[in-house]
């Protein structure tokens, strides 16, 4: 038997309206300030990801789904949706129209990594990018976006932790004083810290590994080491966040997980499941497009994985809608009363009523059980007498009551209740 890849999953139909419901607050808020949503490519040239994600990044140099298509050229499975918005934000042009440039994402991105609960191999995130605009009122705007996004989901027991990790300028200091912390441990560290230490200590505070934690619990912070610029910055963060009433923590270990980021980053956790987990994170990356050879233009946004967030959801207990019914089932009863039900059918789904009909030639009992399955607000049984009589006999399944309803009438009369 073909079975699925490991660490990939369906969605059925059971489960789907959670998964329309998600995307919908994510459309409804992400609109409400004013941003767009964009659609990239699944697959990019793998340069993409390797500049614009980070060549010491555990997506990089781990993760990435790559191969050689037909015409021998390296393609990789999208791991992540910033780098592609980059992408189509430099070719189409934007970078010379009217900006802030305001765009969000859902899309489905692919990481070789081991499946774990909320964390699969091919994976849904809902994302939000504004380029264009290097003031602090801009990184508000993402986090209050952010914010209002889980707040519509229903979510009120989640953290937001923020953290500034400066520019390129005064975070030369900053990897300086981590080196000559971390030179003494590193033998102790984990192969992958070991790497970085040459190649990017600020990702060794990323790193998960509980022996490796030891040495970063105590590590310098980068707040020590901001720039004059990077510092009011920041500062200027704080107090709007404050102004505008969303709750913060300033949490120093936070530098995210790509090597884009710069400046302010945020993650937004929960523990609702367990153990404490991000649910949602993002930040400013300024350098992004200068790294993929375009004019150097400020940018802030973030992304929430959506499985996590239905995991979220659920523990929290969410309101979630159920999923709809129909309103009318036509049962038929032979062979030309099925008939009579199909071209009812027809018409009432032009009016825009839902309705199914028999498929199965099932008996009338069935079709009733099957029916109150579908969770059909009214059942339409046509026989040879409804026929004759040119009405069909309606239930309503949830009083309980039943009239005849001339056929010519039923559009009317289902709209009407």
């Amino acid at each position: 038997m073909i079975q699925i890849p490991k660490g990939c999953k369906d969605v059925l139909p059971a489960q789907s309206h959670k998964w329309q419901y998600v995307e919908d607050i994510a459309r409804v808020t992400a609109e409400g300030y004013g941003f767009k949503e964009v659609r990239t490519p699944v697959f990019e040239h793998t340069e993409l990801f390797s500049r614009g994600v980070g060549d010491t990044t555990d997506i990089v140099t781990k993760e990435m789904y790559t191969f050689l298509d037909k015409g021998g050229r390296s393609i990789t499975l999208r791991p992540e949706g910033t780098a592609g918005v980059a992408r189509a934000f430099i070719e189409n042009g934007f970078s010379g129209g009217v900006l802030p440039f305001k765009a969000y994402y859902l899309i489905s991105a692919f990481r070789y990594e081991r499946p774990q609960a909320g964390r699969l191999r091919e994976f849904h995130q809902f994302g939000a990018e504004l380029y264009g605009a290097a003031g602090p009122i801009a990184d508000a705007e993402a986090i209050s976006l952010a914010d209002a996004f889980l707040k519509n989901l229903g979510l009120n027991k989640y953290q937001l932790q923020i953290n500034s990790i400066g520019c390129k300028h005064c975070r030369a200091n900053y990897e300086e004083a981590l080196k000559n912390y971390f030179r003494p441990h590193i033998e102790n560290m984990c192969p992958d810290c070991r790497t970085r230490f040459e190649k990017n200590p600020l990702r060794i505070l990323d790193c998960k590994e509980q022996g490796c934690k030891q040495f970063t619990a105590n590590a310098p912070s980068m707040l020590d080491y901001l720039c004059e610029e990077c510092g009011n910055h920041f500062e200027q963060v704080k107090a709007l966040l404050s102004g505008a009433g969303i709750a913060y923590t300033v949490n120093p270990t936070i530098v995210r997980g790509l090597d884009y980021y710069s400046r302010t980053v945020f993650e937004f956790t929960s523990s609702a499941t367990g153990a404490q987990g991000t649910i949602l994170g993002g930040g400013r990356y300024d350098g992004l497009l200068e790294q993929m050879d375009a004019k150097p233009t400020p940018a802030v946004g973030f992304a929430a994985g959506i499985e996590r967030l239905l995991m979220v959801m659920e523990a929290e207990q969410a309101t979630m809608p159920e999923a709809d019914g129909i309103v009318c089932y036509l049962a038929g009863m032979d062979t030309m009363s099925r008939t009579k039900a199909f071209l009812l059918a027809e018409a009432l789904r032009k009016e825009g009523i839902s309705c199914e009909v028999d498929l199965m030639e099932r008996s009338l009992k069935s079709q009733f059980k099957y029916a109150d399955k579908l969770g059909a607000r009214f059942v339409a049984v046509i026989g040879e007498s409804e026929l004759s009589e040119g009405a069909a006999q309606v239930k309503d399944m949830q009083s309980s009551t039943s009239e005849r309803v001339k056929f010519e009438e039923l559009a009317q009369y289902l709209l009407r209740k």
